[in-house]
């Protein structure tokens, strides 16, 4: 019979706990319902990495809004941005005139949420605000500081809650540093 295979084994140590992350969420939701009260925003999620992050947000916002979902990546693989942005789904509403916020599972580098912020700026949106679960100041390449932060966390690799390596390990129920062997083959 085969045994399943333990991604838990890949983990060197977990940085931010299902407890820590579900209550974190919720409080930051709190305060993004009491910021919009009234003003039936627009939460953006970037693709693919947010789905946890967006489902446990959408939970915890307690205020009338709508959802949209948007794809730019600069990652194809590896543990390192590429650079390059690649565009592939942009979102359906408009939102001229709207409070838009940008939902993100990680601000590393910047670059992926900067492009994000000017293209939907350029749109004419009453405000455009970034909430990040994870905010990553050491791989900053870019000016770019996220409005609402879930968790500021040390230069690691890490995975899980919707974070990948090679599009594994996004259903960790926890973020964890990845043990640098799995991707240094």
């Amino acid at each position: 019979m085969m045994h399943p295979y333990d991604m838990h084994q890949d983990i060197e140590r977990i940085l931010v706990s299902e407890t820590e992350l579900r209550r974190r969420i919720e409080e930051v939701g709190g305060r993004l319902s009491r910021d919009y009260a009234g003003k039936r925003p627009i939460f953006v999620g970037v693709l693919k990495g947010v789905v946890p992050f967006f489902a446990a947000m959408a939970r915890a916002v307690q205020i009338p809004c709508q959802w949209d979902f948007l794809s730019v990546t600069s990652f194809e693989g590896g543990t390192e941005s590429t650079g390059q942005l690649t565009f592939r789904k942009d979102i359906d509403h408009d939102i001229a005139g709207r409070h838009v916020v940008i939902l993100e599972d990680i601000l590393d580098s910047g670059r992926t949420l900067k492009f994000v912020k000017e293209l939907l700026e350029r749109r004419h949106p009453a405000s455009v605000r970034i909430c990040t679960l994870l905010d990553k100041p050491a791989g900053r390449t870019v000016e770019l500081e996220a409005d609402y932060v879930c968790f500021t966390i040390p230069k690691a690799f890490v995975v899980g809650f919707g974070l990948d390596y090679d599009d594994y390990y996004r259903n960790l129920p926890y973020v964890g540093v990845l043990k640098p062997q799995v991707y240094q083959d």
